[in-house]
């Protein structure tokens, strides 16, 4: 044990200080100064050979010196062995026996072996020594790398040393299998690193929906894979990121912590949650700035469109809305259809669900398409005004606002009166007054706790985001209708000789007008009277000139009458206007109107409200319309023939005087009025004279192709004879029978074999038994019994609800009266029994 010996370990280095930070004292320099002898052996130091054993030694640790020194030994071993000079041949190892029996073994002095391929140098031996003397020593595989690399550039030399012909061969003569295999390898590893990005997505999206709070910070990951190169990829990544965030957004607006809040100490989970709502809301603003750099691009606009849509959809309510909205409402009149659709639905969608946002939304997305009308100068697609007609504005909001108002005032009213009260009733009622204004600052503010916890919004702020709505809305309608009264002006005075029909659209007008009529009876009295003028002049065609009609079509100035007299039915007990001048231009829009031009719809609907749905007219104008449509019958197809005939019929049911045009006699029969003869080329339906005309052109289309239009004459020239008969035609709006006979609806013509034969009936009978011969086959057979039976059983489902939520408020009237009474029945009796305590006391005492 004693002689063992010990290990002497190398000293520890000193700590790493820099020189800088080095601080030499005056005592020390002066104590140096004065014993410099004792300091003279520094100067023999071998100082290479210490730095050299320190750091040989500093870093490394006690495996790899053991390595290191086992390895020195093996080589020290392995050079006595070869100072000997003697190895045995490998061929003949084996040992040979002599004549005495002793074995031998042929030996022979090594030759020194040159390298391989001749290719080490001489000095290649003593710079391994030199390397194996230190630390850093190649391994195996690494003196494989460099005899591998020795190879290849022998391989080159010996190229080099070839022709240069053989060079250009090589080069020249590339076989085709090589570059198909290159191709080949290059889509493998393609579909490779496609299917492993797209297994990335995957488990980063599975992740995060299994476990948000600890894998928040994937969605930077994912946010990463969108920016890649490849396009496919770069899809995948915004729809799973669209699919991740519908899914991991709260349902409440992210409010980051003030500097303030930072300072304070809080507990983990609130860090926790502060690290989680601060990750997500910076992720989903940088996807959102991808998203509106990429809507710009055309390769990735429908994905970006359709991800920023239905995050607005999706969450309304959450940070960055009004980015989301600017994108959507900017692109409301794309020139996509399938952007301009998208967006549309997506404002629609906001309109129709208020309950997501509370309305603020709604405000917000009027006001940026007002705007945008006024930047553009109503030159937009008719779809982003359109989007208006979804809107739905409650009614019963001022009155509750009322209501409030007038309890307000008799409180007021009371407490006037409470203060005329005697001096003396006054002290008496002090504490009760202040206990009652507690009681009611309380309820106050339990009052507004609720309102901010309620999830619905107050009345008032309902009320105030409404009219806010309308006013926008109504100013963008009178906009446009400025802007076309101007454009028609300037137009009308610039082409006063083009030819009818002859204009460029308004695109914004027609929706324009069907907002006005649907929201007409929310439109301030004050304004009534300008807007009826302006619809005037757009319906006579924008200017007081004859030729200025040409500037706007037939259907828009069909809808300014239109929305005229929905104005006036909204509003009949406030408004006396007198719309003769209506009238006048409906007169002479029927002349104007063509097929495959113009709308037939808007004019059956126009036909249906000026004509149809209106009071008694004068005699002589009703006879000019009948006399009309009756012209115009004769002039176009079986659709527009049957609205025409079905409101000529209802004029002759409502006009019994104008009967008298179904006769024969020249000069309108019994009647002729103040104008002998018939003008029809008058503009005035009063002055046309048509009751001195007669309807001839009944005969005529008596025998028209239709079968249902010459039912329907039969029809009207029998009311001569049959006043009080009734055909089931006469129940139908011109609107109804424009659609049923219109020939784009399958199944509205149907030939049958029959008809030849009905109308030898028709010359040889008289026009009753014709017409109850046609109507049953070809009107009765047409009703379907089931579409009848689902109806009517409909309404009679809603009659039944109306009744049972009349008898449901009925009762909840009752028993909330009841409540009240039995609460004042408490009071009372608390009230009562305060005196008896008080009397008990006074006798305890």
């Amino acid at each position: 044990m004693r002689n063992k010996k010990k290990i002497i370990l190398p000293p520890q280095l000193p700590p790493d200080i820099s020189e800088d930070e080095i601080e030499v004292s005056d005592e020390d320099k002066a104590f140096v100064s004065e014993n410099k002898d004792y300091a003279g052996f520094l100067s023999t130091l071998d100082t290479t050979s210490i730095t050299k054993h320190v750091t040989r030694v500093a870093d490394v640790k006690e495996d790899t010196l053991e390595a290191l020194y086992e390895q020195r030994r093996k080589k020290s071993s392995q050079k006595e062995n070869e100072g000997s000079g003697i190895e045995v041949d490998p061929v003949d190892a084996l040992p040979i026996k002599d004549s005495s029996g002793n074995l031998h073994y042929l030996k022979a002095p090594k030759n020194s072996k040159p390298p391989e391929n001749d290719l080490e140098e001489p000095g290649q031996d003593d710079e391994d020594d030199a390397a194996d003397k230190g630390i850093v020593k190649l391994t195996k595989a690494e003196r494989r790398a460099k005899l591998k690399k020795l190879k290849k550039e022998a391989k080159k030399h010996g190229k080099d040393s070839a022709t240069p012909e053989v060079e250009v061969q090589v080069e020249v003569e590339p076989t085709p299998q090589a570059a198909v295999l290159d191709e080949v390898k290059k889509d493998l590893t393609a579909e490779e690193g496609f299917e492993s990005k797209k297994h990335k997505l995957a488990e980063l999206g599975i992740a995060l929906l299994a476990d948000p709070e600890a894998n928040i910070k994937s969605l930077k990951d994912m946010l990463q894979i969108c920016k890649d190169k490849d396009h496919a990829i770069v899809k995948l990544g915004l729809l799973s990121l669209l699919a991740v965030f519908k899914d991991l957004i709260p349902g409440y607006r992210i409010r980051l912590p003030t500097e303030k809040e930072l300072e304070m100490k809080v507990s983990k989970d609130v860090k926790k949650m502060r690290l989680y709502e601060s990750t997500l809301l910076n992720t989903y603003k940088a996807y959102l700035q991808r998203l509106a750099a990429l809507e710009k691009q055309p390769s990735f606009q429908h994905v970006a469109f359709r991800c920023i849509c239905t995050l607005l959809d999706a969450v309304p309510y959450f940070n960055f809305r009004e980015d989301l909205l600017g994108i959507v409402i900017k692109n409301i009149s794309s020139s996509d259809e399938v952007v301009r659709k998208l967006c549309c639905s997506t404002v629609k969608s906001l309109f129709t669900n208020e309950g997501k946002h509370g309305g603020e939304a709604t405000v917000e997305a009027v006001r940026l398409i007002a705007n945008y009308v006024k930047a553009r100068n109503c030159q937009l697609h008719p779809d982003s005004i359109e989007v208006f007609l979804s809107l739905s504005f409650y009614e019963d909001l001022g009155r509750a606002a009322k209501e409030d108002d007038k309890n307000k005032a008799k409180n007021k009213r009371g407490k006037k009166r409470k203060d005329h009260e005697d001096p003396s009733q006054k002290k008496e009622n002090d504490k009760k007054r202040s206990r009652q204004e507690q009681l009611v600052k309380t309820r106050e503010e339990v009052a507004a706790d609720y309102k901010a916890v309620a999830y619905t919004p107050d009345v008032m702020e309902r009320r105030r985001m409404q009219t806010e709505t309308l006013s926008a809305v109504f100013e963008t309608y009178f906009r446009i209708l400025k802007h076309t009264m101007q454009s028609s002006a300037v137009r009308s005075e610039a082409n006063l000789g083009v030819s009818t029909g002859a204009s460029e659209p308004y695109p914004l007008l027609a929706p324009c007008l069907q907002g006005l009529g649907k929201f007409s009876h929310l439109i301030d009295l004050d304004f009534m009277g300008d807007l009826i003028n302006s619809l005037r002049k757009l319906a006579s065609g924008g200017g007081d000139t004859d030729r200025s009609s040409k500037c706007l079509t037939v259907s828009e100035r069909l809808r300014c009458c239109i929305v005229a007299f929905r104005v006036m039915k909204s509003n009949l007990d406030a408004l006396n206007v007198d719309l003769q001048d209506f009238f006048v231009q409906l007169y002479n829009i029927i002349l104007e109107y063509r097929p495959g031009r113009d709308q037939g719809e808007v004019l059956a609907e126009a036909l249906k409200i000026m004509l149809c749905e209106d009071r008694q007219h004068d005699m002589q104008k009703a006879a000019a319309f009948v006399k009309r449509l009756a012209t115009f019958s004769l002039c176009f197809g079986s659709a527009e023939s049957m609205a025409a005939l079905v409101t000529l019929k209802h004029l002759l049911l409502k006009n019994v005087k104008c009967r008298n045009l179904l006769e024969n006699d020249a000069g309108g029969g019994s009647v002729s009025g103040l104008i002998a003869k018939y003008h029809p080329e008058a503009s005035d339906p009063n002055l046309s004279g048509a009751l001195a005309s007669v309807l001839w052109e009944l005969n005529l289309l008596s025998k028209h192709y239709h079968p249902g239009v010459s039912s329907m004459v039969s029809s009207i020239s029998s009311m001569n004879t049959a006043h009080s008969n009734q055909v089931y035609l006469s129940t139908i709006t011109p609107q109804q029978a424009f659609l049923d006979f219109s020939l784009e609806k399958p199944g509205s013509f149907k030939f049958q074999g029959d008809i030849r034969k009905s109308n030898n009936k028709r010359k040889r009978g008289t026009g009753s038994s014709i017409s109850t011969g046609m109507e049953p086959s070809e009107y009765t057979n047409s009703i379907d019994e089931d579409e009848v039976k689902k109806k009517l059983s409909a309404h009679f489902m809603v009659l039944r609800d109306i009744k049972e939520n009349q008898r449901l408020r009925a009762e909840l009237q009752s028993t909330t009266s009841s409540i009240e009474l039995y609460d004042e029945y408490k009071k009372q009796k608390k009230k009562a029994k305060k005196p008896q305590t008080k009397k008990i006391k006074i006798l305890t005492k």
